[in-house]
């Protein structure tokens, strides 16, 4: 298997995303090769700094790019303005098939935009879906979680699918709950697009739909899928990273105020590690393109090494778990179904 990764894209590139792929290639399986994209002589120096220069020719290939995609560029830029940029060249590479999934911490809208038409989506899939693992006692897949602000209820369906069949997969969920973000419990509740979305998802054969889910509800496992539009989506996960920080800082304002306190910390001190990692993006790698035709992982921005090696081992787990076959064998039906039927009701799927 050969991973991709932007080794110039993210707010710590290129040291702590070159840092990560030398350590995923130290700790991961043997078979597992890493392509490095970037400045050739920026890369080497870092590979060398994280005392990786042996993997050079075995393990770790550079491919070289000139430009860099920043977080200010526009979204199109990764194909009109930069087709030089590390992100470009790493997509370029995915679409040709010199590896096998795509690690990048860069600019989410480029990569996305680059992603839709560069290694382009499953056919049949109207749009992809930036699938976020929610920090809950069970795994809580969102998704769309940003990337698309105007959507339709047919979608939303497709994201509903999509996000069952990767829970299944890297879950081992057997049937997945699905589950509508709204302001309330009741079908006729929300925008005419959700009402929609609601009456498609309850005829929708092989996703278990549970109804609406409003927002008092998502950290209770309700579901186990939420679907939403992106930009509600982000919303809520944004509010979610934030809860967690404000969380914490109270916690340590609280546990720090007296010598009473302070104790209670000493005795608490593994338990406050753990709720901080629960809230880590680092802890779960990256966010999942759902819909593109090769496995793309969104690392996040902020990323360090240790986030690196986490996208690593989704990107393995992503790849090998049949998600993206799977999708594209519902997306064939549902295209059989719309040509026999002049529909889009989605047709029944069932995974062996």
């Amino acid at each position: 298997m050969k991973l991709i990764i932007d080794a110039m894209s993210g707010d710590n590139a290129p040291a702590e995303i070159v840092r990560g792929a030398v350590s995923a290639a130290r700790t991961l399986d043997s078979h597992i090769e890493y392509i490095l994209v970037g400045d050739e002589d920026t890369v080497k120096k870092e590979i060398a700094s994280a005392n990786g220069s042996d993997f050079i020719g075995s393990r770790i290939r550079i491919v070289h790019a000139d430009e860099v995609l920043t977080m200010e560029d526009d979204p199109t830029d990764v194909v009109k303005k930069k087709k030089k940029s590390s992100m470009t060249v790493a997509l370029h590479l995915l679409a040709d098939g010199e590896g096998d999934a795509l690690i990048c911490a860069g600019n989410t809208g480029a990569l996305y935009t680059g992603a839709s038409l560069i290694v382009r989506t499953v056919k049949g899939i109207r749009r992809a879906a930036i699938g976020t693992l929610l920090p809950f006692d069970r795994p809580l897949l969102l998704l769309d979680s940003g990337a698309n602000i105007n959507v339709t209820s047919e979608y939303m369906e497709q994201f509903a699918f999509m996000g069952t069949v990767y829970m299944k997969k890297l879950y081992q969920i057997e049937m997945p709950r699905v589950g509508l973000v709204n302001n309330g419990a009741e079908a006729h509740k929300g925008t005419p697009v959700y009402v929609e979305t609601h009456e498609r998802l309850k005829m929708t054969e092989d996703i278990c739909f549970v109804g609406n889910v409003e927002g008092k509800e998502i950290p209770f496992g309700k579901c186990d899928v939420l679907v939403a539009d992106g930009f509600t989506g982000n919303i809520i996960l944004k509010l979610i990273e934030g809860m967690g920080s404000f969380l914490m800082k109270r916690m340590k304002k609280m546990l720090f105020s007296s010598l009473a306190t302070k104790l209670s910390a000493v005795l608490l001190k593994k338990q406050l590690k753990q709720f901080k990692q629960d809230f880590d993006a680092s802890e779960h790698g990256g966010s999942p393109f759902l819909g593109i035709s090769k496995p793309v992982i969104k690392a996040h921005g902020s990323s360090d090494a240790r986030a690196i090696l986490n996208a690593c081992k989704q990107a393995v787990r992503f790849t090998e778990n049949g998600v993206i076959g799977e999708i594209a064998q519902f997306a064939a039906a549902y295209q059989r179904n719309v040509k026999s039927t002049g529909t889009e009701s989605t047709p029944s799927v069932v995974s062996e």
